[in-house]
């Protein structure tokens, strides 16, 4: 009798891999199958990104192995960079090329483009579209915009810091956009396009930076296929220091004994100055121990730290 081909497959054990891996995700699937397919990659036991791209979008996807899934939030809350195409002169229902056409109109110059450009930039309220992954009452906005369903959704403040026009030509309106977490660059093509009067959707869009990251650092699947042929090793050279995801955050360097009682979850009076808000913790070897809390009376409280094979 045939042995039970399930029972019988031999398991590979999951690595303990840390870092971060910079992914340059393709167009055509979505964010959690591209770090699925990473994972399986670098056969790691645990995984997780930082910030959805669309199944329509490409582009830089930070995925943080391991340790450094603890700091996902870091780069979760950091300023981003795409690229986009805008199609003018069509509205669509989802404010993408994959949505029905609502609305046409005349494709308006490059002089009238620069005009409204400059009323989206700063700080402001916009209002999440329904084809998106939020949840109400937990079901994804965009499986109930598949329904037919529409709810109300409350306007989230975001900051768009530039739009960079880049050309115009043939109705395609290219930019590239530095803003805030939580922005919708498809909303954002929606309603340049209703401000100009002609309409406008997404044609394309690429992600180019998240935080401290460039996607021109980043490896696509193929090539980390490739590498993984080499072993392990060639692929692990890839990996970026968990702490570069905290690039913009103030450092501290602890003395042994303040790194021991931080790492058993107490307190420590700080004697490094500064603002109160978030510090990277380093060991007075540099090795690199986690972020800590400074607080307005001077102490530090321990927020994410990596784990430790020996705290006493």
């Amino acid at each position: 009798m045939q042995a039970n081909s399930n029972r019988d497959r031999v398991r590979v054990a999951r690595r303990a891999v840390n870092g971060i891996l910079l992914l340059d995700k393709p167009v055509g699937i979505s964010s959690n199958a591209a770090l699925q397919r990473a994972r399986r990659i670098f056969n790691a036991r645990k995984a997780g990104h930082t910030g959805n791209l669309d199944v329509l979008a490409d582009g830089l996807l930070p995925v943080c192995f391991g340790e450094a899934t603890k700091f996902t939030g870091f780069l979760l809350d950091a300023d981003k960079t795409y690229r986009s195409d805008f199609c003018l002169g069509q509205e669509t229902t989802t404010g993408d090329r994959e949505g029905s056409v609502v609305f046409e109109g005349d494709v308006v110059g490059i002089d009238a483009v620069a005009r409204v450009i400059e009323r989206f930039t700063g700080v402001m309220e916009q209002v999440p579209p329904m084809h998106s992954a939020l949840k109400h009452h937990g079901q994804p906005l965009y499986k109930l915009a598949l329904r037919g369903i529409e709810v109300e959704r409350a306007p989230r403040r975001i900051v768009i810091h530039e739009i960079r026009v880049n050309q115009l030509a043939a109705g395609i309106l290219s930019v590239d956009v530095r803003c805030s977490k939580g922005t919708y660059i498809r909303t954002l093509a929606t309603d340049i396009g209703r401000a100009l009067g002609c309409g406008a959707h997404v044609a394309s869009l690429r992600r180019l930076q998240a935080g401290p990251f460039d996607v021109r650092d980043a490896a696509t699947l193929d090539e980390l296929e490739a590498e993984a042929l080499q072993g392990f090793a060639c692929l692990d050279r890839r990996l970026l220091p968990i702490d570069r995801a905290l690039a913009g955050c103030p450092t501290a360097t602890l003395t042994a004994d303040e790194a021991r009682r931080l790492q058993r979850g107490q307190k420590i009076q700080s004697a490094h100055g500064g603002r109160a808000g978030p510090l990277r913790l380093y060991d007075p070897e540099g090795g690199f121990i986690g972020v800590g809390e400074l607080s307005h009376d001077g102490m530090i409280a321990p927020r994410r730290l990596v784990a430790q094979l020996d705290v006493d």
